[in-house]
């Protein structure tokens, strides 16, 4: 991805077919299916790819069990099957994981036995491994550290995992492959009509402040909880399309969770379930549902949610995490549609996608998550191709393989998200350079270079939360590298110390979110 070419196509291309608003998992989606179809598509991302929601998921492709248990049985049977197609299009950065649900009441065995076998069976061919009930000691000797007081036994089921960040950018260069032009750092400033239907947009280059008038046959709003934002561009009078949640983590280090497994805790305190997975040699653990009234760029976990979560996994852990055991904090905001007569529980509210169309043939996708991001896109197209009047092409991306396909890949390699592109990393530069900056985490010089000269990362937060994940494993270990970071980019990027700076500053800022 080259972002001073992408920038250069917005004043020679005439007419877009389809121009994409958001570059999260909804747009990535919908860009990728649009580009392997043969449209001409450009995605405009205001800030980075996947800054909000799409870098602050709990890392998992994953049907729903709860989902299940609220009867929303349409909801999981997709899910599980765009789980499937994940993890078969991109093996290297989706893979197998298990969970074990400890029982602490008789009644839960039932439910949770035939629940997941049902689940197992839905999952069919795509499915990852059989759901298995426990006795107390197999419980206790695939999870050690689990509070054996009041325990009964357990249940071991199989989901997916990834790194969605790394999804992110895996999609964006799938579809510059496939011929689609996508630009981070680019925001809709408007919306242009002819005779009252949207026929273009005007666009502001963030980095240069340069202003672009581009056009397009439909635009797509995809931009999770800001949606409601370009739905005023279009019509100033409308009404909120969007319900936000805010959904919190906390990142400890991997003594907490001794074992390969995760765990499931069914019910805690406020009805929802809370997961501890196992991710990068760290533990996350989360999350909440907490209802908010306006979506920030940079959203912050309240107090109550951190103790929330403390307060339940501890009582499922022998070891349990205090406050200075927090390595990183991070808050994502759900971008769930909204419904009349919605109750102040949003975790009733559901995660089904919805896709659109106004009056003036704005095209909006509302809801859905990460694991279904596939479907979500295909369904966009469609509704987007009929707008447009494109010529009609079927969707193709069930069988697409990712950039990067690696089926071979060792998820044990700190690389192993990069695919088959692991071995031109490594061999950058001197051999030196693919020596870690960092004992916490795995960053070289390569990886950075990597990130700005293929990953269209421009700024320091831009590789060290999102191209690599340190930011969100340990961030005060992030900010003691940045200055390192820093000096990289900027000779990379041809950039004074001034740029140096600034960029420091900034990013010591937003790094205060993530530390408790």
């Amino acid at each position: 991805m080259d972002r001073i070419s992408s920038i250069k196509s917005l004043g020679k291309e005439d007419q877009w077919d389809i121009v994409i608003i958001g570059g999260g998992a909804s747009g990535l989606g919908a860009v990728v299916d649009a580009a392997k179809r043969g449209y001409k598509t450009l995605l405009l991302e205001k800030n980075d790819f996947a800054k909000g929601t799409s870098s602050r998921s709990t890392k998992l492709v994953h049907g729903g069990v709860r989902y299940l248990q609220n009867g929303d049985i349409s909801l999981v049977i997709e899910a599980l099957k765009e789980r499937g197609i994940m993890k078969r299009n991109a093996p290297q950065l989706v893979k197998d994981m298990s969970f074990v649900i400890p029982f602490y009441d008789w009644w839960n065995s039932p439910f949770y036995g035939l629940g997941l076998k049902v689940y197992d069976m839905m999952a069919g061919k795509m499915g990852l491994g059989p759901s298995t009930l426990l006795t107390k000691d197999e419980t206790i000797e695939l999870i050690n550290n689990v509070k054996k007081d009041g325990l009964k036994g357990g249940v071991i089921y199989h989901d997916g995992q990834f790194d969605d960040s790394r999804m992110a950018i895996t999609l964006a260069l799938t579809a510059t492959n496939l011929g689609a032009t996508l630009i981070n750092y680019s925001e809709v400033t408007g919306l242009l009509k002819e005779n009252y239907l949207i026929s273009g947009l005007e666009v502001l280059d963030r980095e240069s402040g340069e202003k672009f008038t581009v056009k397009t046959k439909v635009v797509i709003n995809a931009t999770g909880v800001f949606s409601d934002k370009i739905v005023k561009l279009d019509q100033p009078g409308a009404r909120p399309i969007i319900r936000p949640s805010q959904g919190v983590h906390l990142v400890l280090e991997r003594v907490f969770l001794d074992g390969p497994h995760a765990i499931m805790i069914p019910h805690t305190s406020d009805g929802r379930v809370l997961f501890a997975v196992p991710w990068h040699d760290h533990v996350v653990v989360g999350t909440t549902d907490t209802p908010i009234d306006r979506a920030d760029e940079e959203p912050k976990a309240l107090e109550e949610e951190i103790a929330f979560i403390l307060s339940n996994a501890s009582q499922y852990m022998t070891k349990k995490p205090k406050r200075e055991d927090v390595k990183s904090v991070f808050a994502g905001l759900r971008p769930l549609a909204a419904q009349q007569g919605d109750s102040t529980q949003t975790k009733e509210v559901s995660r089904h996608h919805k896709v659109n169309v106004s009056t003036s043939g704005l095209i909006s996708v509302l809801g859905g998550k990460w694991t279904t991001y596939r479907k979500m896109g295909e369904d966009t197209i469609n509704t987007a191709s009929l707008v447009a009047g494109l010529k009609e092409q079927k969707c193709k991306t069930k069988k697409l393989l990712l950039h990067g396909y690696d089926e071979n890949t060792d998820i044990n390699d700190p690389l192993h998200v990069y695919g088959a592109d692991r071995q031109k990393i490594i061999s950058m530069g001197k051999p030196r350079d693919n020596d870690s900056l960092s004992d916490k985490f795995y960053i070289s010089k390569n990886l950075i270079l990597w990130s700005v000269e293929n990953e269209m990362a421009i700024h320091i937060e831009d590789v060290l939360a999102r191209r690599v994940r340190c930011l969100f494993l340990d961030a005060k270990e992030t900010l003691r590298i940045a200055s390192e970071v820093a000096e990289i980019m900027a000779t990379a990027l041809q950039k004074d110390d001034e740029w140096i700076t600034k960029e420091l500053r900034d990013f010591k800022t937003i790094t205060q979110n993530y530390i408790l």
